[in-house]
């Protein structure tokens, strides 16, 4: 397995994080949004600042930046608003959909056409995410306003996909995060204050979670989703993160008690097994 492939998984592995702690109910879904990405942020900054990488070639660059920043951030707001007024499942499902935007968007704006091997393996690993929430969930979505939401979510995540793997391409990782976190926290700051949030008064355990979020589920993780990204193509990260929902689920066992069921663990495989897919290469030479 070669890094980027370990560096996505241990990623993967660190956002997973995420939902658990979300499901405490410590803090509101877009306080902890917030705080995930000013905290990493304080962290990153004296870090890039020091070692000098926040030198740009071009103050151009930070256009594009400030588009992922941005549609990072309002990925995690609207994926919030949309588990409040409809459940988790739902808008994991729906946000789950961004496989099939990052395939279409990469062949109508980038004129890059996605392996026969990536359209498969998102149909089986989109019939295993069905098989993983159930069916039932399936045919009660309804079409309202946190249905939108959760499609809304999905297109921003595979925006923020494409359009950072184009950056990357110009950019150091700690440059491109670093500069990204910063207009992320921005406009969740803003998005917090327009909602009349507040941001203090939580308890010792919820500033440990957004601790943990910030760090280990920001931080960490992004950085080396990042370094995958950077490295691989974007089709097969953003099929990839689909296995999220499976950790997420084990996580949720061990630390929540909440039980996994025969139907979860078949619908894993499935999901699995579609990931696995876009790994197949019929010539052992290609890239990445």
């Amino acid at each position: 397995m070669t890094k980027p492939r370990i560096a996505l998984f241990i990623g993967i592995l660190c956002i997973s994080i995420f939902p658990v702690i979300v499901r405490m109910n410590l803090t509101s879904g877009l306080i902890s949004a917030f705080y995930r990405m000013a905290i990493a942020t304080a962290i990153i900054l004296p870090f890039a600042l020091y070692t000098k990488k926040l030198k740009l070639e071009s103050i151009k660059m930070l256009l594009p930046i400030m588009v992922c920043g941005i549609l990072f951030a309002s990925d995690i707001a609207v994926w919030n608003i949309s588990i409040q007024n409809s459940t988790a499942t739902q808008a994991t499902l729906l946000t789950n959909l961004s496989p099939i935007w990052v395939g279409v968007f990469s062949l109508i704006f980038l004129n890059f056409r996605p392996r026969r091997s990536f359209w498969l393996g998102t149909v089986i690993a989109l019939i295993g995410m069905t098989v993983f929430v159930g069916v039932d969930t399936i045919l009660n979505l309804q079409l309202d306003f946190a249905f939108f939401l959760g499609i809304l979510s999905g297109v921003l995540y595979a925006l923020y996909i494409l359009v950072s793997k184009t950056v990357l391409e110009k950019l150091e990782v700690i440059t491109f995060i670093t500069y990204s976190m910063i207009f992320s926290t921005l406009f969740l700051f803003i998005i917090n204050v327009v909602f009349g949030e507040q941001f203090f008064g939580f308890s010792n355990v919820a500033w440990v979670s957004l601790l943990i979020q910030g760090i280990v589920c920001q931080l960490i993780a992004w950085l080396l989703i990042s370094y995958s990204t950077q490295n691989m193509r974007a089709t097969r990260v953003s099929l990839s993160l689909l296995s999220q929902a499976i950790f997420a689920t084990i996580l949720a066992a061990i630390f929540l008690n909440e039980k996994i069921s025969v139907i979860q663990m078949v619908g894993s495989v499935i999901i699995l097994a579609g990931i696995a897919t876009t790994f197949y290469e019929k010539n052992s030479i290609e890239n990445l």
